[in-house]
């Protein structure tokens, strides 16, 4: 079976080789334990492949996401990487600005008809929404919510691409369900200093290392040490 690689060798092989092409995989973890980073490198990698891939921001404002992004030594201005803001306080002058006048973020079923447009003909192969769970605040009802969510990765679907979804720790319960794949990061303080674990909780389709594996966020991102345990004796 044809695997598609994150962009991070050391979760390449927890996965058995990479993630499985044209389903959606969701990322969680805690503040600061470098989602938004992974799913950079995510996309980062489809770039480097020639590939066309969207990143959609619900939070973090896109200069800001460049300047963090740069420290690692992420160009994202290539013109193979569409990067969409869609936070509440997002610029207007977005490439949808010809599918919704105003702010999309503030509607789901806008958001997901913008994306629809935004999809077609464009054959993207990767695409990040990044947190998820941003949509939370506009739809208050759990059944709605998991409506809004299936009719989204439906959409995407139709176009084949693999999607990463965002999410914080604790509010993920729906998304998991939904998705092909769940990601975890987890930051551990032990004598005041984090220890950094990743561990694949949920893999459709493929086995996968169950195992806690450490991983560090370096001056190049995000590196997993698939060879290496957590916690040694446990």
């Amino acid at each position: 079976m044809s695997r598609i690689s994150t962009g991070v060798p050391g979760l390449d092989e927890m996965l058995n080789g990479g993630l499985l092409p044209g389903r959606a995989y969701l990322i969680k973890g805690g503040p600061g334990s470098g989602k938004t980073t992974l799913a950079i490198h995510f996309l980062m990698e489809g770039v480097k492949n020639g590939e066309k891939c969207l990143y959609i921001t619900l939070e973090e404002p896109i200069t800001t996401l460049k300047e963090d992004m740069g420290n690692f030594g992420f160009d994202l201005e290539n013109p193979n990487l569409r990067l969409i803001d869609a936070t509440p306080i997002g610029e207007k002058r977005s490439i949808f600005d010809g599918v919704l006048y105003q702010e999309f973020a503030a509607s789901f079923e806008k958001l997901t008809g913008a994306i629809n447009e935004e999809l077609k003909g464009r054959e993207y192969s990767r695409v990040v929404i990044d947190p998820i769970t941003m949509m939370k605040l506009t739809i208050k009802d759990e059944l709605e919510y998991r409506r809004a969510v299936i009719g989204l990765l439906k959409t995407i679907a139709n176009y084949n691409a693999t999607v990463l979804l965002t999410s914080e720790v604790g509010q993920t319960d729906i998304e998991e369900y939904l998705v092909s794949g769940v990601i975890e990061l987890v930051t551990i303080r032990e004598r005041g200093k984090p220890l950094r674990g990743i561990a694949i909780t949920k893999f459709r389709g493929s086995p996968f290392d169950e195992e806690l594996r450490p991983y560090k966020i370096t001056d190049r991102g995000i590196e997993v040490y698939s060879k290496e345990v957590l916690f040694h004796g446990v």
